[in-house]
């Protein structure tokens, strides 16, 4: 049984689901979970979740996702990847540097996104992609999403290699689809990387062999979960009273705010909400005794 964060380098051809499934097997636990889910043809950083620290995903830090995106010209699919079929297509036009930078700063910023039929957003307790299989489309809500950076590292003939910094919930699908229907053409995500989500980097990601052959080394902290909240240092009877569920008055809160717990020996314990300059326990993980 282990208990903590490991940062792994999803293949591309496995789903979210299927990266859970090897690693319950390899690691003989069941209590395995994992956030942001990728494209079954992407691949990068997938942060997975094990035993006590799959209590924490809720509260995972993961705002800012950072990816590569290849976004193919000439041809768009049911599913805006390679993996669809292809079901319109465009002659390909030339664009300039210029024409590139002006339509990729008009998709920067605050903006509405509708999720694509092509995803796990759920419909009536069903999810999109179920639907989608069966020919059906629905009716989606946009959502506001929030695009950081947006530049193309490299651009051909019919292609682009764009670098995305985004919210999270952002579909790079749609919004290559969206680039390149600006362009005036049509366009398809050909390749999807993920560099990067909250503080899990690329660089750090494991491989699903490396983990299998020394899972204790890929291993991180359960308190990894939880690197964007603020950390809040308890004296060992603040530690013991909260760990028994008791709600304890703490100087120098930020209201509503939720706080990482410590004890005096640099021990995470859990968290806790700031609520009129008390802590009430939220999701206790290591108790303090």
């Amino acid at each position: 049984m282990y208990d903590g964060v490991i940062n792994v380098l999803k293949p591309p051809g496995m789903t979210s689901h299927d990266v859970i499934g090897y690693l319950r097997r390899v690691l003989q636990m069941k209590k395995i979970g994992h956030s942001g889910t990728l494209d079954p043809d992407a691949a990068g950083v997938l942060v997975v979740y094990l035993g006590k620290a799959t209590r924490l995903i809720e509260y995972a830090g993961e705002e800012r996702k950072a990816y590569y995106a290849e976004l193919t010209l000439g041809y768009m699919t049911d599913t805006a990847d390679d993996s669809g079929k292809i079901i319109k297509t465009s002659s390909i036009k030339e664009l300039t540097r210029e024409e590139i930078n002006d339509v990729l700063k008009s998709f920067t910023g605050l903006q509405e996104q509708v999720p694509p039929m092509y995803s796990a957003v759920r419909y009536q307790g069903k999810k999109l992609y179920e639907l989608a299989r069966k020919g059906l489309e629905v009716e989606r809500k946009a959502r506001e999403i929030n695009v950081y950076e947006l530049e193309a590292v490299y651009y051909g003939l019919d292609y682009l290699l764009l670098r995305i910094v985004c919210s999270k919930g952002t579909y790079i699908r749609t919004l290559c689809e969206d680039i390149a229907e600006a362009f005036g053409m049509c366009g398809t995500v050909s390749f999807l990387l993920r560099s990067l989500s909250g503080g899990f980097l690329l660089s750090e990601a494991k491989s699903l062999a490396e983990i299998a052959k020394e899972p204790e080394a890929c291993l991180l902290g359960l308190d990894t979960a939880v690197t964007s909240l603020p950390k809040f240092t308890l004296t060992d009877n603040q530690a013991l009273r909260l760990s028994q569920g008791v709600i304890t008055s703490v100087n120098g809160l930020e209201e509503n705010q939720l706080y990482s717990l410590y004890t005096e020996q640099k021990t995470f314990i859990g968290i806790a909400r700031a609520e009129n300059s008390k802590l009430k326990p939220e999701k206790i993980i290591n108790p303090f005794y």
